[in-house]
């Protein structure tokens, strides 16, 4: 979910026509579904061009995600997984992948250092684009060396990575 935060500038003159080709842009290109709907987007933009300098409005928008994919990515995570032979768990491979592709949050530790903590893959918490760059981004980690290394220590270099391309293979990765 996309949280923005809008200030209101300082005021600009806005002609009439300008303010006629912004509603045509705004409302023809995107509208509310339905009556209720229209209704609800022309309310939000007036209530953000009747701002004042300094005032703020917060907006959370929610795009919907595609189920398949996320199924996809959910299969490929499984099937490295049940090829790999150091995670007893596979919460805790998640979370180490999570990790790896950077989906997750720095916290400063009791000691001064720092630990992740992994953010969450659920609907509600991640939309399609944001999914599809945590996908990205833990395919681009699999390949690593580090990975490799990580998942099949008794390996060579060379079957490692021929490992990790035949599971992503079988996913058109």
């Amino acid at each position: 979910m996309a949280e923005i935060t809008l200030v209101r500038q300082d005021p600009v003159q806005i002609t009439e026509a300008d303010k006629a080709v912004a509603r045509r842009v705004i409302f023809g290109i995107v509208d509310g579904l339905g009556d209720r709907g229209r209704k609800q987007w022309r309310r939000l933009w007036n209530n953000i061009l009747r701002l004042e300098p300094g005032e703020m409005v917060d907006i959370k928008t929610h795009q919907a995600r595609v189920g398949w994919y996320h199924r996809k990515h959910m299969a490929m995570e499984q099937a490295v997984f049940e090829s790999q032979e150091r995670f007893e768990n596979f919460a805790g491979f998640r979370d180490w992948l999570k990790v790896g592709a950077g989906h997750c949050q720095w916290y400063p530790g009791p000691k001064g250092g720092v630990f992740p903590v992994p953010d969450s893959t659920s609907y509600a918490k991640l939309e399609q684009g944001a999914m599809e760059q945590f996908h990205n981004d833990a395919v681009e980690f699999l390949r690593t060396e580090h990975a490799g290394k990580t998942l099949w220590r008794h390996l060579s270099p060379v079957d490692r990575i021929t490992m990790i391309e035949t599971i992503l293979q079988g996913f058109n990765e």
